[in-house]
């Protein structure tokens, strides 16, 4: 009984752990696509990377 109890409270918290890491990377992404947007443009008149690497 504990064992099963076990189990289903790894499955709820890896489904728990799923949707976080979802919600997390829908964030990223829409970030990352107002980075092109919203980048301005560098000294010589063109767009430049928004980001530093």
């Amino acid at each position: 009984m504990i064992l099963v109890l076990l189990l289903a409270l790894i499955l709820f918290g890896i489904g728990f752990t799923l949707k976080v890491l979802w919600i997390v990377a829908a964030v990223v992404l829409i970030v990352w696509l107002l980075g092109f947007v919203a980048r301005g443009t560098g000294s010589s008149g063109r767009r430049g990377r928004w980001y530093r690497w």
